[in-house]
């Protein structure tokens, strides 16, 4: 007798960075590739088509920023527009010292940035990487102290950790930077689209991909107070030369708005069952749940498991028709230890990190919750660990 069993459907529960294209996005790609597949650039009908596409697509993105249009820069990729970011400013402002001040829990992006900008300016010692706590929040009085000192060219904070959650006080911290005249780079890469964008930057760096738009373009917002130096050739665009595409810029536009119309009622769902996930998961033995439990993103949690080698708790997992992150959330595909993890000095190996999309509804959660402790005990047990 044939089995007409439908299997359950997979579930992606590692949308941090890298979400699940949205409905409108994809209707809005599919249009942009018929309407705005010319050079923007051109003056030909097709080509102001484009531009028409490309204009719009700025001027909102800029809009669900809280920026002008003319702050706005699109980028090649989130990891593009940080780089940018962090050596244009740490070479326009090269006169004021070579000093950078970052979160030890910044993106990968930004550390890796700022080492070299440190290192070709010839002082790789003024780095000044700012402890966090337990909850992955930064210290706040020494990171103000730490942006005053002199010669300090540019600070660096995001929003909220797309790892573990928490969110960052980065209102003080950008109070205390205006204050020293030091330019706050703000990563909002995990925030937008899901939270309370700031109005505290100097320069911002979002991520669309974060937010259900397409991959292969990035936003760099920059104030026009900021000074810096391009440490690439001449452009026409003056921040990413040859621009970006114009399909991808405006379905991650149609993609943006679309999550800020509902954002309010997702954050409320989204923090429930995330809620839920904290309780469930921190009865199975040996788990060490990680992040601020209440000033936090909404759909992001983290939580690792002792005696659990974390790349085979991922296959299990996916064997069982999961998808979910492990190892740190912005180190390309490798599965090496967090350095969000090991800065807050918490259990590093064993983890599991999942992230919501709108379309993850509770009871692929509660699936997930039901077969995660069988999948937990069955790699201790391969491990020869049992018993626990």
């Amino acid at each position: 007798m044939t089995d007409t069993t439908t299997p359950p459907r997979r579930v992606y529960l590692d949308n941090g960075g890298r979400a699940a294209l949205h409905p409108l996005a994809r209707t809005a790609l599919a249009q942009a590739i018929d309407d705005g597949w010319a050079d923007p650039r051109r003056l030909y009908a097709e080509a102001r088509r484009a531009a028409v596409l490309l204009d719009g697509a700025r001027e909102a993105i800029a809009a669900g920023l809280g920026a002008r249009t003319e702050e706005v820069h699109l980028a090649p990729s989130h990891v593009a527009a940080l780089h940018a970011a962090v050596g244009a400013v740490a070479l326009g402002r090269r006169r004021t010292g070579p000093g950078i001040v970052v979160s030890a829990v910044e993106r990968a992006a930004v550390l890796h940035a700022a080492e070299l900008a440190v290192a070709t300016a010839g002082s790789p010692d003024a780095l000044v990487k700012v402890p966090v706590d337990t909850l992955g929040r930064v210290d706040e009085a020494t990171m103000t102290a730490a942006v005053a000192s002199p010669g300090t060219a540019l600070a660096a904070l995001q929003v909220a950790n797309g790892e573990v959650g928490t969110v960052q006080p980065v209102a003080a911290v950008h109070a205390a930077a205006r204050r020293a005249g030091v330019p706050l780079l703000v990563d909002a890469g995990a925030v937008v689209g899901h939270g309370e964008v700031p109005v505290e930057w100097d320069l911002l760096a979002a991520d669309p991909a974060d937010w259900g738009g397409p991959a292969g373009v990035g936003v760099l917002a920059v104030r026009n107070r900021v000074r810096w130096r391009r440490t690439w050739p001449e452009d026409a665009e003056p921040w990413f030369p040859g621009g970006v595409s114009v399909p991808a810029a405006f379905a991650a536009a149609v993609a943006l708005q679309s999550v800020l119309a509902d954002r309010a009622a997702q954050d409320v769902r989204r923090r429930a069952i995330v809620d839920k996930v904290r309780g469930v998961v921190g009865q199975i033995p040996d788990v060490e749940v990680v992040g601020d439990p209440d000033d936090r993103l909404p759909h992001v949690v983290t939580f690792s498991f002792l005696f659990v080698d974390g790349e085979a708790l991922v296959i299990e997992l996916d064997r069982a028709g999961f998808a979910v992150g492990s190892g740190s959330a912005c180190t390309s595909s490798t599965l090496e230890p967090s350095h969000v993890l090991a800065a807050m000095g918490v259990l590093t190996h064993g983890n599991v990190r999942i992230s919501l999309d709108r379309a993850t509804t509770e009871d692929d959660v509660d699936r997930f919750l039901a077969i995660l402790p069988g999948a937990v005990a069955r790699v201790r047990a391969s491990l020869g660990v049992s018993g626990l």
